[in-house]
């Protein structure tokens, strides 16, 4: 057990942590020739194509130090804040972490989110500073920053670049001179937790587990403490690029599982495995539940693939932890499922994915965050949905939940990122000078306002240099009101939102022009209303689309034209009664595009 090391990698997105786990595996000859590609752990197409990490991996290295074999567990992690339950579930299964820093970007939010939540888990942190080749580094300025976020000394931090594999052998010794041995006790009943499970079509699933205490064999009873279901181990191993079946797996070690397990419900991620003749006392605590913050409806294009898209939640839920779901129906969509996202990147990606690994064609509704809604009795109700809404005569009051946001960013665009968060309904909280001409502000924002579009904002204003992390705070009072979308009378409920008073006419003018452009013409007026309860506060119509039925008179008495057009006119009218606005899938998305 002295010569094994668990450490994972940790910064914020784009700082180059798969280039330098890429080095890594090169240098310590894991990967090989034809192998050995960009971003060797990033199995995803989608993970390739946008060039981010969007799960997290493991991998067995071998390395040499001072004529010792030491076996390196590397996990690699995402840097983006919608999969940061990801990164918590990888620091859990390790002792140390590597801090990366971009030489010419600095410290970002995510970079102190994510070391955060290792210190938080006891982890030995190796602060790397990475991209030293590139012109713009400034790596004694960003040195400084990390001295003034750690406390540590200057010589403790490394200089490397992932690209060039500069300074990666130094990062391989100070991985085995700093980073702790797992302490573990290989005679005690069995522990394992588990930190990652996938589906394979021909094996079941496999959940992947660090073994805290004792050893697992191949052909073992063994047990899932928070299911209580029993199975045998068919195949134990350890993770190299691909999985390595071996006799057993020992204390410290990061390893697989296949026992046939064939329903998603019966393996969960945080729960612990141990023998069934000599189980553990209890399971292993501190693994956090996740929290989705944005809900939205997903529905199936064709009615009939309901079950279908059911049993590709679940498979998918087994690869994405963090993805919970349940059903619902709409009048509108027919039965679906409400499903909860860390973020936006987050249900992008969910829904690319549904389309390439399980062609799943589905329809999204308008995102949306849980609201605490009470009535006049006082009694509270979660509602996720609009539609969930009970009479407006009967609540008292609705509490929506508030985030504490913080941004770093350059002092040139503070004036712009603070008219962006006011005018998200934000309230500046403080203010704190990092290092010259950076600042990290803090705003308590409505988490329903920066759902949708803040973050693609705050961006461009401040042209790619602000970086953003938040957590939930707390629920607070606001008027918010139900806006509905009536087409010719009719309510599309999938459309409807909840939003604040002040923004609601506003809104409901904008989302009525959208849908003009976008909801082709029928043989009939479409009328496209915005309504608060009774009151309609926007209207838009789309014009029919009519024949010139008066072409064949010419000339002649009007009246002969009178009759056309009034017969024309008594036809429109009850196609209108009969017609139905089918609303395009593009109206759906372009409401999340508004502005």
């Amino acid at each position: 057990m002295n010569h094994i090391r668990n450490f994972c990698i940790i910064a914020h997105i784009d700082h180059g942590k798969s280039t330098l786990a890429d080095r890594l595996l090169e240098y310590t000859k894991t990967v090989e020739g034809k192998d050995l590609q960009a971003q060797v752990l990033d199995d995803m197409d989608l993970e390739r194509e946008r060039g981010i990490t969007i799960k997290s991996h493991a991998i067995q290295m071998n390395y040499q130090y001072k004529g010792k074999v030491f076996t390196l567990n590397l996990i690699d992690t995402p840097g983006h804040v919608d999969f940061s339950y990801e990164v918590s579930r990888s620091i859990a299964a390790c002792e140390g972490a590597l801090l990366i820093v971009d030489a010419a970007q600095g410290i970002q939010a995510q970079t102190i989110s994510n070391l955060y939540m290792a210190i938080e888990n006891d982890l030995v942190i190796i602060p790397v500073v990475n991209k030293i080749d590139l012109p713009s580094a400034m790596p004694d300025e960003v040195e400084d920053q990390v001295i003034e976020l750690l406390g540590c000394k200057r010589d403790e931090i490394l200089r490397a670049s992932g690209k060039t594999g500069e300074g990666v052998f130094q990062l391989l010794d100070a991985i085995v001179e700093r980073v702790p041995p797992p302490e573990g006790d290989p005679d005690a009943p069995l522990q394992c937790l588990i930190f990652d499970s996938v589906f394979n079509s021909f094996r079941g699933i496999i959940a992947y587990f660090k073994v805290v205490h004792g050893v697992i064999r191949k052909h073992d009873r063994v047990k899932f403490i928070a299911t209580e279901k029993e199975y045998e181990a068919d195949e134990v191993g350890i993770l190299k690029l691909t999985m390595s079946p071996r006799e057993e797996v020992r204390t410290g070690d990061v390893g697989y599982i296949i026992s046939g397990i064939k329903t998603s419900k019966e393996v969960r991620v945080g729960d612990t495995i141990t023998h069934v003749g000599r189980p553990a006392k209890e399971a292993i605590s501190g693994f956090e539940e996740v929290k989705p913050m944005v809900f939205a409806g997903v529905y199936p294009i064709e009615t009939e693939d309901f079950e279908n898209l059911r049993a590709s939640l679940e498979k998918l839920q087994l690869n994405d932890a963090s993805l919970t779901f349940q059903p619902e129906s709409s009048v509108a969509l027919g039965f679906g499922f409400r499903c909860g996202f860390l973020g936006l990147l987050h249900m992008e990606i969910v829904q690319e994915r549904l389309d390439r690994e399980f062609n799943m064609d589905v329809i999204t509704t308008v995102p949306n965050v849980s609201y605490k809604v009470y009535d006049k009795k006082g009694i509270c109700m979660e509602v996720h949905n609009p539609g969930g809404l009970p009479d407006p005569t009967l609540i008292d009051h609705i509490e929506e939940p508030y985030i504490r946001a913080s941004v770093i960013t350059r002092t040139a665009y503070i004036g712009q990122i603070m008219t962006l968060c006011l005018g998200k309904r934000g309230i500046l909280v403080k203010q704190e000078y990092i290092s010259g001409d950076r600042i990290e502000v803090f705003f308590d924002m409505p988490l329903g306002e920066i759902v949708i579009d803040f973050y693609d904002k705050l961006k461009s204003v401040s042209k790619g240099y602000a970086s953003f992390d938040y957590h939930l705070h707390d629920f607070r009072e606001s008027r918010l009101v139900k806006l509905d979308i009536l087409l010719n009378g009719e309510s599309v409920d999938a459309l409807s939102t909840l939003t604040h008073v002040d923004n609601s006419v506003a809104f409901g003018r904008r989302m009525c022009e959208k849908l003009k452009e976008l909801i082709p013409r029928q043989q009939f007026d479409i009328a496209i209303q915005a309504a608060i309860g009774a009151k309609i506060i926007a209207r838009e119509t789309v014009k029919a689309v009519r024949k010139d039925v008066t072409a064949k008179c010419y000339g002649g008495d009007v009246s002969r034209k009178r009759k056309l057009l009034e017969k024309q006119k008594e036809g429109k009218k009850r196609m209108k009664q009969i017609g139905t606005v089918e609303v395009p899938q593009k109206a759906f998305l372009a409401v999340l595009k508004l502005d």
